[in-house]
């Protein structure tokens, strides 16, 4: 079509929009409305024309007749996304052109007056959803991507979902306050993004990894319960469910203990679920401990929606005639299997697979023995007595058929080794069910983990978590054993939130900064007006944050958090539609007195080495 047979564009003229096109229905026969939206469609039936009209809320059937001469001709005219008002009458679809796939497929509208707001270029790609269309094309015309039904439907979605948490918090008590967006680096974990202060030249903000220093600050000012979906960002490598920046749900509470919090979190989930879904969660959420979780699962955020658990046979091989599972044992290891029903027929190049999986993830090998009719197929099971074969079997409840799968190393490498795998096997399987919502809390973790490379303490959440009473005696001589008052809740194997009590005085703050490897030096520099705050008078205090695009992802069925978020990030953290990030002026430079400095390019045999 050239541009002279383009349709002239029109200005609205008063016109209204009366309601949304995926609003009509039958209810509406026979009324005058006034639609606007997009062409999603046209078919030309030689007399009528049909147009599909979409907006946010659907799709809706329109109908130009050439009784209506005016408006039929332009209406051959129209092509996809052209923007339009229309005015019509409502009526019911003929019988048997009835669409019960639609909301609006019991009527259409027979458009009597029409005019054409804006056209559209060629499109780089259709905008269907099952459209097979790679996703940084999708991404750079991210504009033209959320007009598909399917992503707008995935927005809408999570405007409701983070109403209904505003109106439930509201209800309870809580109240929205705003935390800063420009703030202190405090690194601890993840890197943080810098801003450069101009007027303080050399010096630096951090945008916020979490409001987690300012809502306890909000406690000690007295305002008791605070909530804020907020935006938070965090420099580091990403996948699937991490973006650069990205919403929480964040919230926290006075004068309360663990359970407290977890109740009243519960029915913030219950209220989400039942606004955004329909559907009804019975709470209590059951509770797993962190070592119930790694030891059955061999993860924290355990996926229990299916079998294939963990079983701890040290000691039945402690004393077996097979050297790697006998020294492991004996150096204060752990022998650990899984029991994969039916999978005895397994080739070489699945269990190689596993093998390797199981390398990625720190082991040196994987052992592996298949249960056929002949007896004990494995290179290991020449080393094992009869004895010891029937106790194995007997501890993971293996029958012919079955294949066995085997980590023995320390019990950090053997859970997370089992627990990779029996997600792994449990999808080749199809025995994760691909539906529902199956919610677990998970507590007393771990407050201290040893790094190895930086050789001292962290923190396994963030250093302002408080020890459990009984544990704070075990500081100093058994750190590593001293447990926390953290609680995180996973919904199908993912984690979902995660929260704590917090430290609430200032001596046991500054005794977990020693522990740390915080100097008292380093402390008042980083922390010192928290730690000044917490001497005046703290309550007791806990909360949590909830990720709201992982929430989404899994309530929609996305298999990335990408598909929940209007504007997100490429795992470079890319903005493919705005090319951020960008070079940026010299003179913007100097204003803020930086200067960059390009690394220098690999010599060969820096590039050998």
């Amino acid at each position: 079509m050239t541009d002279s047979m383009v349709m002239a564009r029109e200005p609205l003229g008063g016109l209204k929009r009366t309601c949304y096109c995926g609003e009509v229905n039958a209810a509406h026969t026979g009324a005058a409305i006034t639609l606007m939206g997009w062409v999603q469609r046209r078919r030309d039936h030689g007399g009528l024309i049909f147009i599909d009209l979409r907006d946010r809320e659907g799709i809706v059937q329109l109908v130009f007749s050439p009784d209506a001469p005016t408006v039929h001709d332009k209406a051959h005219e129209l092509r996809s996304e052209y923007v339009i008002a229309v005015r019509g009458t409502v009526r019911k679809r003929p019988p048997g052109t009835e669409n019960p796939s639609l909301k609006t497929g019991l009527v259409e509208v027979a458009v009597s007056e029409l005019r054409l707001l804006n056209d559209s270029a060629p499109l780089p790609f259709v905008l269907e959803d099952d459209t097979d269309v790679a996703e940084m094309t999708r991404l750079k015309y991210r504009y033209l991507d959320l007009r598909r039904p399917a992503l707008q439907k995935k927005l809408l979605l999570r405007h409701k979902v983070a109403m209904a948490a505003r109106n439930y918090l509201a209800e309870n008590g809580f109240l929205e306050i705003e935390t800063p967006v420009l703030t202190k680096s405090t690194p601890e974990g993840a890197r943080d993004f810098l801003v450069p202060s101009r007027l303080t030249p050399g010096s630096f903000y951090a945008l916020p990894q979490s409001p987690q220093l300012f809502k306890q600050i909000l406690m000690i000012g007295g305002f008791d319960r605070y909530f804020q979906i907020v935006r938070c960002f965090r420099d580091e490598d990403l996948r699937a469910d991490r973006q650069p920046e990205f919403t929480q749900i964040d919230a926290e509470m006075s004068f309360v203990e663990r359970e407290d919090v977890m109740v009243i979190m519960e029915g913030l989930i219950r209220r989400i679920f039942k606004e955004g879904l329909g559907l009804d969660l019975a709470t209590p959420f059951p509770r797993l401990t962190y070592k119930e979780a790694v030891g059955r699962f061999g993860v924290d955020n355990p996926d229990v929606r299916f079998g294939l658990e963990l079983k701890d046979l040290t000691e039945t091989v402690r004393s077996s005639g097979f050297k790697v599972f006998a020294d492991t044992a004996a150096k204060g290891g752990v022998v650990k299997a899984i029991c994969a029903k039916g999978c005895a027929e397994f080739s070489r190049k699945e269990l190689d697979d596993l093998t390797a999986i199981a390398v990625s993830f720190g082991a040196k090998g994987l052992a592996w023995v298949k249960l056929t009719p002949e007896g004990w197929h494995s290179p290991i099971a020449k080393f094992l007595s009869d004895g010891v074969k029937a106790a194995i079997a007997g501890a993971l409840d293996a029958a012919t058929g079955d294949l066995l799968l085997f980590a023995a190393d320390r019990p950090a490498i053997a859970n997370t080794v089992l627990g990779r795998l029996r997600l792994n096997v449990g999808n080749r399987l199809g025995i994760v069910p691909k539906e529902g919502f199956n919610f677990v809390w998970v507590t007393e973790f771990p407050m201290l983990d040893y790094d190895e490379t930086e050789k001292r303490c962290v923190a396994v959440h963030h250093p302002f978590t408080a020890p459990m009473d009984e544990d704070i005696g075990k500081l100093d001589a058994e750190p590593l054993s001293v447990r926390a008052k953290a609680y995180d809740l996973v919904l199908n194997g993912s984690e979902i939130g995660g929260g704590s009590i917090r430290i609430h005085r200032s001596d046991v703050q500054s005794r977990i900064f020693s522990k740390l490897g915080i100097g008292e030096e380093e402390a008042r520099s980083r922390f010192g007006f928290l730690l000044d705050a917490l001497s005046y008078g703290t309550p007791p205090h806990g909360g949590i944050a909830f990720g709201l695009d992982r929430i989404m992802a899994i309530m929609t069925g996305s298999d990335s958090i990408r598909d929940t978020i209007a504007f997100p990030k490429t795992q470079k953290a890319a903005d493919m539609m705005s090319e951020a990030p960008s070079t940026v002026d010299q003179k913007q430079l100097d204003e803020i007195s930086i200067r960059v400095v390009k690394k220098a390019a690999k010599t060969e045999e820096e590039r050998k080495g």
